[in-house]
């Protein structure tokens, strides 16, 4: 048996150096060794793990020409999570976190059986997962949730915490004829097996921040919004926070007694429901139209004092909307956390959360 070609990767300027296999994926070595980089859908289509290589001979594909279009690529520009390495390379980070890189963790993958679903809405469901062992994650990441029977597998964020490091669990949003939504229904009953693979993504709870924290979801985007607002009220941590939720209507709405009981338990908290879709007939008092305008003219009115921290998750028509708001109220670039779900793909790991 023919030993691994392996190859060492430089990452400037943070001087880091990871080893690469020939035929892996840059990105995926990465996590392998407990090297946190910028990553969004990990698949070639969203660029926040774009760099440059400067040294060395690396190969890219299986992209988007949207996130690595071809005069970049001719210039040297590449995407990590579709990048292998066939010699020692240097690599230029054009975004990194250096606090994301502290608080690393490896990339494992671990057995799992699933103890039950619940229904929240028409269209969305709470999974609920007991690991064979504890998995260490921040709040606010995802992890790759296989089905072994129905050979399938997803990428879902977190909804739970570190308080329960064997037991995970998930909103997850169901799509018409999806392959993974058409099992929450049916053949998906407790006592499945399931494989998890993580933890993956940067949309992760900033500790110790005094300033405000505006969290905006939509859909199965309050998972890990959810897991972050927990970890938040664990720590002990006193900071103003506004929740805004975006949905079409009030039976889109779910955890509205749990919000009650959280705005009592913390000094200065709101969870702000958006409804798209309202209507007279459903007797709705409360905000009304796309979530990104209520976030504008909410937090424009209030002039929260203090430096904010976003974390905005959801569909990409959503992020787009809300990542332009959030700078004009103030939000520094460096402090917008986002996670966007992206479509599922016709690629072995599909991103639909």
């Amino acid at each position: 048996m023919s030993e691994k070609v392996t190859h060492t990767v430089r990452l400037e300027p943070v001087g880091v150096e990871l080893e690469v296999e020939e035929g892996e994926w840059v990105l995926d070595a990465a996590f392998r060794q407990g090297i946190a980089l910028p990553h969004g859908c990990r698949e070639g289509r969203c660029s926040s793990c774009k760099c440059v290589v400067l040294e060395g001979d690396a190969e890219v594909n299986g992209h988007s020409t949207f996130a690595l279009p071809d005069y970049e690529r001719d210039s040297g520009h590449v995407l990590l999570c579709r990048t292998q390495a066939f010699s020692d390379l240097t690599v230029e980070l054009l975004n990194y976190d250096e606090g994301l890189l502290r608080r690393s963790i490896a990339v494992k993958d671990f057995d799992g059986v699933l103890l039950g679903i619940t229904t929240l809405t028409h269209d969305i469901r709470l999974l609920d997962v007991q690991l064979s062992q504890p998995m260490k994650f921040w709040a606010g990441q995802y992890v790759e949730l296989t089905v072994p029977d129905a050979d399938v597998t997803r990428s879902y964020s977190m909804a739970s915490t570190q308080a329960t490091p064997d037991r995970l669990q998930f909103i997850i949003r169901k799509y018409p004829d999806g392959r993974f939504s058409s099992l929450l229904d049916g053949s998906l009953q407790p006592g499945t097996e399931v494989k998890i693979k993580g933890p993956f993504g940067s949309c992760f709870r900033r500790e110790e921040r005094t300033g405000p924290m505006i969290l905006v979801g939509g859909g199965s985007g309050m998972s890990p919004l959810w897991s972050i607002l927990n970890d938040h009220i664990l720590s002990k941590e006193q900071r103003p926070i506004r929740f805004f939720y975006g949905a079409r209507t009030r039976k889109d709405l779910f955890f509205l007694k749990e919000f009650e009981r959280i705005a009592q338990q913390l000094q200065d908290f709101e969870f702000i429901p958006v409804l798209s879709h309202a209507t007279e007939a459903c007797g709705w008092s409360g905000e009304t139209g796309f979530v990104h305008t209520a976030v504008e003219r909410i937090l424009t009115a209030q002039k929260l004092e203090g430096e904010m921290d976003a974390y905005t998750c959801g569909p990409p028509p959503m992020i787009d909307a809300v990542l332009p708001v959030l700078q004009r109220v103030g939000v520094a670039l460096e402090n917008t956390h986002v996670d966007k779900f992206t479509q599922a793909s016709a690629t072995p790991v599909e991103l639909a959360h």
